[in-house]
């Protein structure tokens, strides 16, 4: 992972499998650089929160700026924390495709974007067939495997081997953080056969709450669905994004009122 500023007050997330690749743009926003007052101080990028959309925009010009891109230039995803995914053009740009959490392209100059506040995303590059997939997944999209589906949708739609493409996991909630209860510990035992290497004690020393509920180990659990879908490599960002509420908004940890934070991916000429 390779932290990089964006413009002069707007930093960026990289990351090395990616960025060495010379054929794509992406990124990580962080928080920080929007104009948003709080709770969604301050780089804020989604109108699903009560943010004024005048400041929305304004961030996203500010980070899709640093790309040359701005909302009408980019594909958007209407998120429903399932498991569809959808092939994407440059006719959607400024739209948002409805109900699907994974979108892909193989068209160059095609620009991907997703918001989150603590669920995963999940970055995919097919060096050789030339696409590029972007995924969002919280603990339902994660049971239901999106990342496993956005590798057969681009093996489907683009021939691309599994075994080939490259991938990133970036800043999610972590094993740390995410205590979990019902209904969300019988549909991980039911989805992964080693569910308890994935809900585990409180790690870290930290003292059990309510009677000693698990943690869910939600980036890993993805990495498994990439591997179990056949992606041999796997960048981890390592981020927990409720321990660093400097850096990323966080759902569990600002017990909801707060914004999210965005990806983008761009599959160059």
């Amino acid at each position: 992972m390779i932290y990089t500023n964006g413009t002069e007050d707007l930093p960026i997330l990289q990351f090395e499998s990616l960025f060495d690749s010379g054929h794509i743009d992406h990124a990580v926003f962080t928080r920080q650089g929007g104009v948003s007052p709080a709770p969604f101080a301050s780089l804020n990028l989604s109108v699903s929160v009560p943010d004024e959309k005048a400041r929305v925009y304004a961030n996203r010009h500010r980070a899709y700026g640093v790309f040359g891109r701005d909302t009408g230039s980019v594909v958007h995803a209407h998120l429903v924390h399932e498991a569809e995914v959808a092939r994407v053009t440059k006719q959607d740009y400024g739209t948002w495709i409805a109900r699907t959490d994974g979108i892909m392209t193989n068209e160059p100059g095609c620009a991907l974007t997703m918001n989150y506040a603590d669920c995963t995303p999940v970055f995919l590059y097919d060096p050789l067939q030339g696409a590029i997939g972007l995924g969002h997944a919280g603990w339902m999209g994660t049971v239901r495997d999106l990342p496993g589906a956005l590798v057969r949708g681009m093996t489907a739609e683009f021939g691309s081997d599994p075994a080939t493409l490259l991938a990133v996991i970036g800043p999610a909630i972590g094993p740390c953080c995410y205590e979990v209860d019902e209904p969300v510990i019988s549909q991980v035992r039911g989805a992964f056969p080693d569910a308890s290497s994935l809900l585990v004690d409180a790690p870290n020393g930290k003292a059990p709450a309510n009677g000693g509920r698990p943690h869910f180990n939600l980036p890993e659990a993805n990495r498994c669905n990439l591997q179990r879908a056949g992606v041999h490599h796997i960048e981890m960002a390592g981020l927990c994004t409720a321990c660093r509420t400097d850096l990323f908004f966080s759902h569990r940890a600002e017990k909801g009122r707060t914004g999210r934070f965005g990806t983008i991916i761009i599959l160059n000429s």
